[in-house]
């Protein structure tokens, strides 16, 4: 049977398993509650700039 030469580090091992991971799973979307646009959990919006109920990315008004 085959046998690693060498013990694989933790961070090389994490590196690959991270990748499997995003290749993987898509992309999780939630609702923006301020203008309904999808975004990501956990950023802020990228269309309006609010997170969690305040704005914290200025917007201009041609964007």
């Amino acid at each position: 049977m085959a046998n690693p030469k060498a013990k694989m580090s933790k961070s090389r091992r994490d590196k690959r398993r991270a990748q499997f991971n995003a290749r993987t799973k898509a992309a999780t979307t939630v609702v923006c509650p301020n203008c309904g646009e999808p975004t990501l959990p956990h950023r802020a919006c990228r269309h309006c700039g609010h997170y969690r109920g305040r704005s914290v990315v200025a917007k201009s008004a041609n964007s």
